[in-house]
């Protein structure tokens, strides 16, 4: 997918460093079939959202 926004062949020690968030940022926002048309960050909160409020709780007691 990141060659939709960099061509292969590209030097990325010339790519600034916002310029590479933003495509990241933009891969991360995008809904994917294999998650249930969810973005990875939606996936990965349902993922591990237990896991994190267990983790939570165990810190606070």
């Amino acid at each position: 997918m990141i060659r939709q926004y960099f061509p292969k062949g590209t030097d990325f020690r010339k790519v600034i460093n916002t310029e590479l968030r933003s495509v990241i940022t933009k891969l991360n926002d995008r809904p994917r079939k294999r998650l249930g048309y969810r973005t990875p960050a939606q996936g990965f909160l349902g993922e591990y959202s237990g896991v994190l409020e267990t983790a939570g709780a165990a810190l606070i007691s």
